[in-house]
């Protein structure tokens, strides 16, 4: 809606876990650092864990595109399914034939010869589930059941988790003490710190185009720091409604204002002091943009 009132050829501040946007903020790095040793060195599990909103699944997009020839990939983003969902899903991604009405240890037995296959031609198998916190703890115990197949120098499937917090509480339970025992690498996304976010603000705007100054003043870029704490989802969306903000008013640089009406609109976002939002009403973005809104452009 405003990239040519930006002189952008794209918008910026989109919430889908776009790789081409991907930033490297020192919490991301840190984590594919993780990723890549633990796979390199052929750990069993790994878990990445972090807050709704800190680019978990960004990260992983952007671990299975730095991983070489050698590996073979499958990327499960709902894992809320049963053991024998689960396989079938696994099958579906490796392109084995399993008949549907294959029972659990029928499952396991195709895709443990696929393994060996995979093995013998000295490939390595590497599964991401996004948002492991709603997986079943059987289904979890499936897939540690799945992870036993070894030979005597390495694990012949890898997995990683990746999840909110509530996986821990999830792998805390004694049902999951087995599959707990076998993460040998784990790591906690964090935000971006107050720097971080300038930067992170100039970069989204440079990949989407932008040839001229700074779109967001200092100060605005210090008040999105602080309603947002730093959680990049939350930063797109305040930085968006922001942009729009402007661009209904026909101006040219994000203010402090814009962001402090932009946070008020998102219920997310963490007030400054109890009075602001009752002296600084959210800047007028006009018709056009309280469309955009319903049409569910954030």
């Amino acid at each position: 809606m405003y990239q040519a009132h930006f002189g952008l050829s794209e918008a910026p501040f989109g919430i889908a876990p776009d790789p081409s946007f991907a930033f490297n903020a020192s919490t991301h790095q840190e984590a594919l650092n993780t990723l890549l040793v633990a796979v390199t060195s052929g750990e069993g599990f790994i878990k990445i864990t972090g807050e709704v909103g800190t680019g978990k699944t960004l990260l992983c997009r952007r671990f299975l595109s730095v991983l070489d020839p050698s590996y073979v990939m499958a990327y499960i983003p709902n894992p809320m399914m049963d053991a024998r969902g689960l396989m079938m899903s696994l099958g579906a991604e490796f392109e084995i034939p399993i008949p549907k009405d294959a029972g659990l240890h029928e499952q396991l037995r195709v895709l443990n010869a696929f393994l060996l296959l995979l093995a013998q031609e000295n490939k390595k198998l590497v599964v991401c589930i996004d948002e492991a916190q709603a997986m079943p703890l059987l289904t979890l115990e499936a897939l540690r059941l799945m992870s036993n197949l070894e030979t005597e120098k390495r694990k012949l499937i890898q997995v990683v988790l990746f999840g909110q917090p509530e996986l821990d509480e999830k792998l805390s339970k004694p049902a999951a003490r087995q599959l707990r025992q076998r993460i040998t690498f784990e790591y906690r996304l964090g935000s971006l710190n107050k720097n971080e976010v300038r930067h992170y603000l100039a970069h989204r705007l440079r990949v989407a185009g932008l040839k001229g100054d700074a779109l967001f003043s200092n100060r605005a870029a210090r008040l999105l720091y602080r309603t947002t704490a730093g959680v990049p989802r939350l930063l797109n969306i305040v930085a968006h409604k922001a942009l729009l903000s402007v661009y209904g008013e026909g101006g040219g640089r994000v203010k402090a204002r814009h962001v402090r009406g932009a946070a008020r609109d998102t219920p997310s976002t963490k007030p400054l002091f109890p009075w602001v939002w009752a002296v600084v009403p959210m800047a007028l973005l006009g018709v056009a943009v309280s469309v955009g809104f319903g049409a569910g452009l954030l």
